[in-house]
Formats: structure tokens, C-alpha cells, sequence
């Protein structure tokens, strides 16, 4: 998940577009406009994936979700939805299945959109402001990463562990 626009990209509420581009960057996947998104096909080994960054905002994503998923066909248990994580200290990944929505109205809105919350995700920690800092933790997910949050490793490791998820 995340948000559409240049003035989003680097911003750690979009870690979940940035493994999603990195996956189609490995696997040479070209993205297109469709389902209120853009979506690239691409084969991992024997899967076949289907990359997805709804376009609608993040509060909106089960519109484009729901869409992509009812037109391939795909389970909600199918689905794995990466997304960034306040409540992880900054690098933390954790793949969780169905579970509550933790208040994150993305996943709201996709567990709306596939009539269950039975789907997959793959949370990215991206920490909290520092003590001191006076940014709200919304304020604080919607700017940049740090320099020194080495943004870079961090989405390479959550690439690396939705590979491992679609082998295992």
C-alpha cells in the first residue's frame, strides 16, 4: 500500500509501493493502469504475481484491490498486502495472516473490499518519532525516510522476504 504521487515516493507510509517496485525492477516487470492502480505481471521461480499499487490513497485501496482480485480470480488468502508499520521500531518485518486491522484504515478498506480479513501481510517497521520529536505519527509516516534509516537495505530485506513468503 501506499499513496500515489511524487511528493509520496520516498515516504515510509509508502514502503509497501516501494517493495512492490523493487519486486517488479527484479523481475522485469512493466507496469500498466488498471483496477484504479498500476499492476505489473511478473514469475518469481514457478509463481505467477500479480504487483498492484492502487492509486486511490491508501484509506481507499480496497476498491482497486477487491477489483484486481475478483478479475484474477485470487482467494483472500492469496492476497498479501505489504504495508508500513509505526508500531515496529524502524526494520522490524513481520508476516502475519488474517488477524485485526490494528485501527489502519488500508486495511480496512481491503478486508471491506474482499468481505474478510483472512488475507496476508507483511508489515515493515518504520518506527515512531524520536523523543523530542514534535511530529504526530502520521506527520512522521508521511515524510521521507532519514538518511540514516537506510531506506534502501530496509526495502531490499522486505523484498527479499516477500520472495522467501512466495517459495515457502
Amino acid at each position: 500500500m501506499g499513496n500515489p504521487g511524487r511528493e509520496y515516493a520516498r515516504n515510509r507510509h509508502n514502503a509497501g509501493y516501494l517493495v512492490v517496485d523493487e519486486l517488479a525492477r527484479r523481475h522485469d516487470g512493466s507496469w500498466k493502469s488498471k483496477f484504479s492502480g498500476r499492476l505489473a505481471e511478473v514469475r518469481y521461480g514457478d509463481a505467477r504475481l500479480v504487483l498492484l499499487k492502487p492509486e486511490t490513497y491508501m484509506n481507499e485501496s480496497g476498491r482497486s484491490v477487491g477489483a484486481a482480485a475478483a478479475f484474477f480470480k485470487v482467494e483472500p488468502a492469496d492476497v498479501l498486502v505489504v504495508h508500513d508499520e509505526g508500531d515496529f521500531d524502524l526494520g522490524r518485518l513481520e508476516i502475519k495472516h488474517g488477524g485485526g486491522l490494528a485501527g489502519h484504515n488500508g486495511l480496512r478498506s481491503i478486508a471491506q473490499a474482499l468481505g474478510t480479513q483472512d488475507f496476508t501481510r507483511l508489515r515493515i517497521g518504520v518506527g515512531r518519532p524520536e523523543r523530542g520529536d514534535p511530529r504526530s505519527l502520521a506527520d512522521y509516516v508521511l515524510a521521507n525516510f532519514d538518511e540514516h534509516d537506510d531506506a534502501d537495505a530496509l526495502i531490499e530485506r522486505a523484498t527479499d522476504a516477500v520472495e522467501a513468503y512466495v517459495t515457502q
